[in-house]
Parts: C-alpha cells; structure tokens; sequence
C-alpha cells in the first residue's frame, strides 16, 4: 500500500511541474508518515548515513579532473593515446577509447571523464568526416570505463551503501579486469565500424 501512497504523491507532484528532487523528497516524506515513522528519527538516520567521511573523495576525483583539463594533461593524454594507436584503422575511435580508459584510470570520475576527453575528441572527430553521433557516442562509452577502473568514486558509493564492510581495496582490484575488458571491446567495435564504413 505505501509503495501506492508513494507513486501517487510523485505522479500528482511530476503532473503539477515539480522538479523531479522536490517530488521525491515529498513522495518519500507522504510514505513515512502514512507508516507511522516519527519523521526526526527518519531524517537523523539519513544525515548519519550521509555522514561517511568516505563520501569527501568524490568531489575531489571531480575537482581533479577540472585540473588536469585546465593544466593541459587532458590534451597530453590525448596525445599520448594517438601516439599509441592512432594509427590504427579507426584511429580516433581508439585514440577516444585508449584517452578515456587513461583519463579515467587517473580521475575515477565518468563525468569528469566525458567533459574533459570529449570536449577535446568530439570537434576533432567531426572536423575529419566522423558522424557527431558516432563521435558522442563512443565518449560516453568510453566515459564508463572510469566507473569500472580505481580509483572510480561509484565503487566508494558502493561501498559506503554496504554499511561500509566492503573493502574499497577489494573493488577497485575487482574492476580492473572488466575495465581493461571493456575498453578492448569498444577498441574491436571501433575497429569493424571503421572497416564497415570504408
């Protein structure tokens, strides 16, 4: 029944224009009165729960990555990438894919990751024929790698969402294999795309 009480408060709010945060918040405040919760222990248990001093490292992965695209690493390892395999048939495609799974690898921000390679990539893959879909495409691909490689600040959340008894050691060595998986098979799709295509 309360998982009713809660659809309907957030449909009402999302009909009338609320913004999608102020419709939650409400919708979750209607369930824990119509449980019966007393609504200060509600909140003095989600600000402990948010409390973790864990949670400090994301803004500074972000703010990492805000430096190393204003101190000019973002273009070196661009350039470093190129140098490795742009040479490859789908050259920017791996050089997109071997700078994010780089930049990543360093920042452990996704977001951090898309803004940074791909306000670099993406006008330099338009500007030699590629598609500007195929372009954004393959940078928010190769974006997700970094939510994969440590040090990836959505393995930290993770962490602290188990109560923090899951080692953030034991996460990050976790995802190195499907990281380094995952940017291979963007590097064979950019591959075939390329051949396909020419």
């Amino acid at each position: 029944m309360e998982l009713w009480i809660l659809f309907g408060v957030f449909t009402l709010l999302m009909f009338g224009g609320t913004p999608i945060a102020f419709c939650l918040g409400a919708a979750s405040f209607a369930t824990v009165l119509y449980l019966g919760l007393p609504p200060l222990v509600v909140f003095q248990q989600m600000k402990s729960g948010m409390s973790a001093f864990s949670l400090m490292a994301i803004p500074f992965f972000i703010y990492a990555g805000d430096l190393m695209v204003r101190g000019g690493i973002a273009q070196r390892i661009v350039s470093f990438a190129g140098s490795l395999v742009g040479h490859v048939r789908g050259g920017l495609g791996q050089v997109n894919t071997i700078a994010g799974t780089l930049f990543g690898g360093i920042s452990g921000s996704a977001v951090a990751e898309a803004a940074a390679v791909g306000g670099l990539m993406i006008p330099q893959m338009k500007a030699r024929g590629y598609g500007a879909d195929y372009a954004v495409n393959v940078t928010s691909m190769a974006a997700l790698i970094a939510l994969l490689l440590p040090p990836s600040q959505n393995m930290i959340i993770y962490s602290i969402a188990g109560g923090g008894k899951i080692s953030i050691a034991d996460l990050f060595t976790a995802g190195i294999l499907p990281g380094l998986l995952f940017a291979a098979s963007l590097m064979v799709t950019a591959y075939f795309v390329a051949s396909s295509l020419g």
